[in-house]
């Protein structure tokens, strides 16, 4: 590959890269985690729900989540579920962007090496 080509995607990378960064910049809050919303029965014998999936209670939302090894739920109520929500996606979001910028590193700091060796006297 010549010097010319080569510039020319070193000034893309570091393009891109920057793209990234500032992807990185607009995430919100985050957080690792999943949201679960039940549907329950509630054990009473003359209850409707007992028998009939579509008449059980809820949804009643649930956030749990790995911390030092155990995991934990927190219940939720229907107001605050979608916050938990936005930061489950938001942290997704994150792990993507970083892992693209990684990515984009590694080809980025071949062709800089490989430039620097084609531009140096041997």
């Amino acid at each position: 590959m010549g010097a010319r080509p080569r510039r020319t995607q070193i000034e893309a990378d570091a393009k891109r890269f920057e793209e990234l960064k500032a992807d990185l910049a607009r995430i919100g809050y985050f957080s690792k985690g999943t949201l679960q919303a039940r549907m329950v029965k509630c054990g009473k014998s003359k209850c409707p729900c007992g028998v009939d999936p579509k008449r059980r209670h809820g949804p009643y939302f649930e956030w749990t989540y790995k911390a030092q090894g155990k995991t934990i739920s927190v219940r939720l109520t229907a107001r605050t579920a979608p916050l938990f929500q936005a930061a489950s996606t938001q942290y997704r979001k994150l792990k993507s962007t970083l892992a693209r910028l990684e990515k984009l590193s590694r080809q980025a700091i071949t062709r800089l090496a490989e430039q620097a060796d084609s531009d140096s006297p041997q």
